[in-house]
């Protein structure tokens, strides 16, 4: 508190100390060149014309600074008004530069932040519109057709039936994906933490993505044999959601004969570190910051052809956060990518 009112009234005293040297210097030339000059006068003259100075200016410029830049504040919402009332306010202008300064640099990051989301809401509300009008568009063709006398036609009214229910299939899909992230965000999605074995997981996630992977030759192994099992605390439902959604996106954009590869190492005493890595397309530097925005898709041209809601990868990154945990992306392209993740171990056992 001492600093801060020294401070406070600095202006005022070197103010009041350069009136009074200049005025009692004026004052002991008069009194000199009239051969009357008397330093007793002359000090107790500086001292009363120092403390009126100091008075005056102190309070001129404490009611100037008040009125201004509190309303300055006022206008701003910087400070509420009984935030004045209870400190000291400073008359140094270096202080309250850097303070408008500072709140300048705040309202700055404020702007570009709302800039980013604005631009963010507008990339989220065109990809969703375009994500769900896809499958209402087909649906609604095949419906049309059908109500326009291709009902009659045995041959085709089950098949089109069968590509309609495929399509609603698809929306309920995306629905299902933006409930669960939604939940995720506001956290309203309760968690079943378990101990589980990890390993086992993985094997059963690789076991029902088997076929799949196997329409475009790519292998699901783990780095080493596990023989025995790592067990870690997590809900398991949501851990094999984020393993699936993984492996998908691998077996999605590998090469054909390729590879994709699982290893849990340990990280620290009660961490594990679990890596997908494939040898598939791989994904650009400048791409990768992106990736677990809703409906943001790497390919460009927005292709469709690979399936998927868009939404695979923004969930895995909500389930991890509501776990605490992180995830790591590493790619090159052409070389491949690896996702990475850490999980809370409860078993001392080594790897």
């Amino acid at each position: 508190m001492a600093k801060r009112l020294k401070k406070s009234y600095k202006f005022a005293f070197r103010s009041s100390l350069f009136i009074v040297v200049i005025v009692t210097f004026l004052l002991g030339i008069s009194m000199y060149y009239s051969a009357t000059i008397e330093w007793l006068f002359l000090v107790i003259f500086s001292l009363v014309s120092f403390t009126i100075a100091f008075i005056i200016i102190q309070y001129r410029v404490e009611k100037f600074i008040y009125k201004r830049i509190k309303k300055i504040y006022d206008d701003v919402s910087l400070l509420e008004s009984t935030s004045f009332s209870s400190a000291p306010i400073t008359t140094d202008i270096k202080t309250l530069t850097e303070e408008i300064e500072r709140f300048a640099q705040g309202k700055k990051m404020e702007i570009d932040t709302l800039k980013i989301r604005e631009e963010y809401r507008k990339d989220f509300l065109g990809n969703i519109s375009h994500e769900l009008k896809t499958p209402l568009f087909t649906v609604q063709g095949y419906i049309l057709t059908l109500l326009d006398g291709a009902m009659d036609d045995k041959r085709v009214h089950r098949k089109y039936l069968e590509r309609a229910n495929k399509g609603v299939e698809r929306l309920i899909y995306i629905v299902k994906d933006l409930d669960m992230i939604t939940k995720l965000e506001v956290g309203g999605l309760n968690l079943d933490l378990e101990d589980f074995d990890i390993i086992e997981l993985i094997q059963n996630v690789f076991d029902s993505l088997e076929m799949r992977a196997a329409k475009k030759k790519i292998t699901l192994t783990f780095d080493i044999d596990y023989k025995e099992p790592i067990m870690v605390k997590a809900d398991k439902e949501r851990m094999q959601q984020v393993l699936a959604n993984l492996l998908v996106n691998s077996i999605k954009y590998g090469y054909n004969n390729g590879t994709t590869e699982v290893s849990v190492e340990n990280l620290i005493k009660n961490k594990v570190i679990v890596r997908v890595t494939d040898n598939g397309e791989g994904i650009p530097k400048e791409l990768i910051s992106r990736l677990f925005e809703r409906f943001y898709r790497v390919d460009k041209s927005g292709s469709r052809e690979v399936g998927g809601s868009g939404l695979g990868l923004a969930i895995v990154k909500h389930i991890l956060e509501a776990h605490n945990e992180k995830i790591y992306v590493e790619s090159v392209v052409g070389v491949g990518s690896e996702f990475s993740f850490t999980l809370e171990k409860t078993s001392n056992k080594t790897l």
